[in-house]
């Protein structure tokens, strides 16, 4: 989850060697850290290992596992292959994985595919609904953007609201997009300004794809100037009282232009920032992210 895959494999490796024999959970572990690290072909042999060479037979969640390995990886057509074969029934983690994939990889077709097995499966999950909407939008394809959103409104579901906290001096502090509840207000916008300002100069423009409604540049920008994780960061490096390390907690997954700002922020402040968003954490420092740009 920290992005140590090499790691997690010579633990795994140590284990075995030491004579402990590995079970479903190692084996969810060590897959785990393939699929996050990117070692497919390192993934995929451990797991053919499973049974072969430790009588361990691949349950639901290594299945899972797996696709995610391969849609993490741009392997989405063999992802989509893998699941048809599983020889139980898919579950929404096998789907979501894929689905999740499509989003990152711009796969309309495959989403389309996805998500329709995730509406099956778990009707009432906000989030399958507002990644395909977002899919559909990234590829600009506004109506059935818009017929997704209609259809979750149709349903009574409601999306779920991005949200960050960070801990200073003891207390709690809570940021939502567009955020101005907090004391320091002024001081957080003018720092993302100033940021802003610095990484334009150094060629570093803000991502607008991440930006899912239909509105000018200049808009755009402005609404990516608000997000929540930005907002956190500058309030904790604004707020460091002699500490070197920030830590930021986010509810759903960090998006690749806030990736962007806070490896920027971290390279130039000289502070460690800790992101935890609901994928894995990533560690900031010196304009490198622990992720390898891979989550």
């Amino acid at each position: 989850m920290h992005g140590n895959g090499e790691e997690a494999l010579l633990l795994f490796r140590d284990m075995i060697n030491s004579g402990f024999r590995a079970n479903s959970v190692t084996f969810a572990g060590v897959l785990s850290g393939c699929s996050h690290s990117r070692f497919v072909d390192k993934g995929l042999e451990i797991f053919h290992s499973m049974s072969q060479d430790h009588s361990v037979e691949p349950d639901i969640d290594h299945y899972s596992c797996m696709v995610d390995m391969l849609s993490r990886a741009g392997r989405l057509k063999e992802a989509y292959e893998f699941v048809q074969r599983m020889p139980m029934e898919p579950t929404a983690a096998a789907w979501g994985a894929l689905l999740g994939g499509c989003r990152v990889y711009k796969n309309v077709e495959l989403a389309r595919i996805a998500a329709n097995n995730l509406f099956r499966i778990e009707p009432e999950n906000p989030g399958n609904y507002v990644l395909l909407s977002n899919i559909f939008s990234t590829a600009k394809l506004w109506n059935e953007a818009s017929e997704t959103r209609k259809l979750m409104r149709s349903k009574g579901i409601s999306k779920t609201p991005g949200c960050c906290w960070i801990e200073v001096r003891n207390r709690v502090y809570t940021f939502v997009v567009g955020d101005k509840r907090n004391e320091q207000t002024d001081r957080i916008y003018k720092f993302l300004d100033h940021v802003g300002e610095k990484m334009r100069i150094a060629g570093c423009f803000p991502i607008t794809e991440f930006v899912l409604q239909d509105l000018d540049q200049e808009e755009k920008e402005e609404v990516l100037c608000s997000h929540s994780e930005k907002l956190a960061v500058a309030f904790g490096v604004l707020n460091l009282a002699g500490e070197s390390t920030i830590r930021v907690f986010k509810n759903l997954r960090i998006c690749g232009d806030c990736h962007n700002f806070i490896k920027f922020v971290a390279e130039i402040s000289g502070v460690r920032i800790i992101v935890r968003d609901s994928f894995r954490f990533h560690h900031f420092k010196e304009g490198l992210c622990s992720c390898g740009e891979f989550w």
